[in-house]
């Protein structure tokens, strides 16, 4: 769910960076765990096809020790194509006003997922983060700019069964520590009630 990313807002924290975005990022000494050849599976994100209740918890202040939450429900609809190979969902905030959509792909040659998400307040393709599963953790990462200041991105996905999946963002500013700002706990749903079309009925 950098940028997402899984629906970033925007950070009360701003630094300006005076080159690209990308550029800023890669000068941040790479904070634990961080790596972009973390590899995994075709098949990795079958298991989340179909409709999905969740409720998310999002930071309201990153970046700036805060250890304010807010807490709102949201639903999703996922559909997989290409034999699993690309995966498509759409997720809606009906408290909130807004929506995004993930889009990931799976490379053969490097064994790796890509993942992208679109913000529908901004309507941009996000920079991916890159990674894939290892057993039921699955760790992706990237870098990017949070509000122009730069940061190390990490999303975690866990499969805890087949009915319950949880997710996670972190940035690091620093390259030192990981901050979470973003978790979400999913529940699997009646793919009918939940989905029309493959896009979520809320």
């Amino acid at each position: 769910m950098r940028r997402h990313r899984f629906l970033r807002s925007a950070s009360v924290a701003t630094v300006a960076c005076p080159a690209s975005f990308a550029a800023c990022a890669s000068t941040l000494p790479d904070p634990p765990g961080y790596t972009t050849l973390r590899t995994g599976g075709a098949h990795d994100f079958e298991y989340f096809a179909g409709g999905w209740r969740t409720t998310q918890h999002r930071l309201k202040a990153r970046g700036v020790g805060s250890s304010e939450w807010d807490t709102f429900p949201a639903t999703l609809c996922m559909t997989p194509y290409l034999d699993g190979r690309v995966t498509a969902d759409e997720i809606r905030f009906p408290t909130k006003g807004w929506a995004g959509f993930t889009l990931r792909s799976y490379d053969l040659a490097k064994k790796q997922w890509s993942i992208w998400w679109i913000n529908s307040t901004s309507g941009r393709l996000e920079t991916p983060v890159v990674g894939g599963f290892d057993g039921a953790r699955g760790e992706f990462y990237g870098e990017d700019a949070d509000d122009r200041r730069p940061v190390k991105v990490r999303y975690r996905w866990d499969k805890v069964d087949q009915d319950h999946a949880r997710w996670e963002q972190a940035f690091s500013y620093d390259g030192r520590v990981w901050e979470t700002n973003w978790t979400a706990d999913f529940v699997r749903a009646d793919v009918a009630s939940a989905c029309r079309g493959g896009r979520p009925r809320d």
